[in-house]
């Protein structure tokens, strides 16, 4: 057991265009920040939040971490009788502090990550009794309380790393997709916020032709295949959405000018990061990224007026860590 400690869990981008609520991926940066203590006190206290702009509580009950850490603490204390957590019954409080380092309402998973960082935080606290997978659903308890559902395309990525893919959520079952050594992704954050209830709200009751289903199914089989093959054209021409993004695009100042400069730049596929606002798009190199990345942030600039901050680079394979 240790006295405190302190996690890293990484920002993702989640439905990559065909794959809503299925598909996910972690990226390099930005990430958010819980550092974690022992209490005499039970239960979680959360002392500070920083980073967010003063828009996110302190109330544990409220906050994704301190959902996602209490549910973890709770597990822990209910299963340590007469197991190796025993000491748990004499030190069952953990204090909090979470930082914020990523824009909220940014389509990059920000709740998702604090969710992430607080469950794991506890459990690195009292040895590490739960493994990544088994952390996965107390994770979503903070997701729950952010959106009014349950969807891991963001969390598993932040927790596990790579490319995943949710199989189903009842059982929920997450699997891992292998990452092509040269795919780079560029997301492109714009200086507005796009609330997820109201993107998924556009969704609610909308009834979808079967020929749009079809697409997107033929889409998501096709990038899957890609991702086994290292065909990375394949992956790009597989990055369309015929569902939710037509429904969505609107809510994204630009979006339009902004997908057309990431082709002509030579970007593989773009479509929108989760509910938006940000953007991503896959590269086969470095170079491209950077022209991909230049070019979307002139376009916002151009067609919304919009400033914006870039994140480039490989897929991050190793999730959330422990910073030592």
């Amino acid at each position: 057991m240790l006295s405190s400690v302190r996690v890293f869990a990484p920002a993702s981008a989640s439905n990559l265009g065909p794959g809503f609520d299925v598909l996910g991926l972690a990226l390099g940066r930005p990430g958010d920040i819980v550092d974690a203590e022992l209490a005499d006190a039970p239960g979680v206290e959360i002392v500070e939040v920083t980073g967010d702009g003063g828009l996110l509580t302190t109330n544990p009950a409220q906050n994704v971490a301190g959902v996602a850490a209490q549910s973890v603490l709770s597990h822990l204390v209910a299963t340590s009788h007469g197991g190796s957590g025993a000491g748990l019954l004499d030190r069952p409080g953990v204090r909090l502090r979470v930082h914020k380092q990523m824009p909220l309402a940014s389509g990059l998973g920000s709740s998702a990550a604090s969710s992430v960082a607080g469950a794991m935080a506890v459990n690195e606290l009292f040895g590490r009794p739960l493994t990544r997978r088994e952390l996965l659903r107390h994770a979503l308890a903070g997701e729950r309380t952010a959106s009014g559902s349950t969807h891991a395309d963001n969390a598993a990525p932040s927790l596990l790393g790579g490319f995943i893919l949710i199989r189903g959520y009842d059982p929920l079952e997450v699997l891992d997709l292998p990452v092509p050594p040269s795919l780079r992704v560029v997301v492109v954050h714009p200086h507005c916020r796009v609330e997820t209830a109201k993107a998924r709200a556009l969704l609610r009751g909308h009834g979808f032709p079967i020929e749009q289903a079809v697409a997107n199914l033929g889409n998501l089989g096709a990038l899957i295949v890609g991702l086994y093959r290292e065909d990375l054209e394949l992956v790009g021409r597989s990055i369309e959405d015929r569902l939710v993004e037509p429904l969505r695009m609107s809510l994204i100042p630009g979006y339009r000018q902004v997908k057309e400069a990431a082709r002509r730049a030579g970007a593989l596929g773009c479509s929108i990061s989760g509910s938006g606002p940000s953007v991503f798009a896959f590269t086969d190199s470095d170079a491209a990224a950077a022209r991909v990345a230049a070019a979307m942030r002139e376009a916002f600039r151009e067609a919304a007026g919009l400033e914006s901050d870039t994140f480039v680079g490989p897929i991050n394979t190793t999730g959330a860590c422990r910073i030592e």
